[in-house]
């Protein structure tokens, strides 16, 4: 299909004009040449040097990513910043970015996947940011254990304070860089908090509120929006996609 035929389509669905007044990440289609055919589109959570060369080994035409390239600031082109744009202008790769707009899809975002993985039930958006829902909370069917939870979710190596229940029901979920949403979660009275990362900040919060938190990971919490949204357009639009991993450990 067309790629501006795609980028438009992607631009509704993710509602990426509704996010620009509150993102410092600029979203949507940031580097491409005159429109084309995507035969092949690539996604992976971050863009950098090693994803882009990855996504030109699988001959993909767009990349889509979670963190983009330009945080609000005017970035001079040299260093690693050229040497990124030159290999996705040689490489003839588009870059679409999607960050908080794929934090906050009630489908295919970060906390919705994530909620619907754990089988969180009665769920309801969770954790305002500039006046935008972010996150995601709802309630276990069956009271679960922390272990149990990151199990489901891939974790490996998490970072829990378990300061609360031994097997928790009510659960609010903000990925990425979100720790300081704890206090949402304890205004609200949940058992559980699920971030990607853990700040030092909150842990004494967290301890004399008797509130549990699993920092996940970074990179872990946000895999699951740019693969969901691989899924949903290679059935829309039988696109052929790859997932391109690029693992942080953080």
């Amino acid at each position: 299909m067309k790629r501006s035929e795609l980028t438009t389509y992607l631009d509704a669905y993710l509602e990426i004009g509704a996010f620009e007044p509150l993102d410092r990440s600029l979203n949507g289609l940031v580097v491409a040449g005159d429109d084309r055919e995507v035969r092949k589109v690539a996604f992976a959570v971050d863009a950098c040097q090693s994803t882009f060369e990855k996504a030109r080994q699988e001959q993909a035409d767009l990349l889509v990513v979670h963190h983009g390239l330009f945080w609000g600031s005017p970035l001079a082109v040299t260093s690693t910043h050229y040497r990124r744009l030159r290999t996705l202008i040689e490489g003839n790769l588009d870059l679409y970015v999607a960050h908080l707009p794929l934090d906050a899809h009630s489908v295919v975002g970060n906390n919705a996947v994530m909620a619907q993985k754990l089988g969180l039930e009665d769920q309801s958006m969770f954790a305002p940011y500039k006046g935008r829902m972010l996150g995601c909370k709802g309630i276990l069917a069956n009271p679960s254990s922390l272990a149990d939870l990151c199990k489901k979710l891939g974790f490996d190596k998490p970072v829990i304070l378990d300061f609360g229940k031994d097997e928790v029901r009510e659960v609010g979920i903000v990925s990425g860089g979100a720790s300081g949403d704890v206090h949402e979660a304890i205004a609200e009275g949940l058992d559980l908090f699920i971030t990607g990362e853990v700040e030092h900040q909150i842990y004494h919060e967290a301890l004399e509120h008797s509130i549990n938190v699993i920092g996940g990971g970074h990179y872990l919490t946000e895999v699951f929006g740019v693969q969901a949204l691989m899924e949903h357009l290679r059935q829309k639009f039988g696109l052929s996609v790859v997932f391109v991993a690029n693992p942080t450990g953080l």
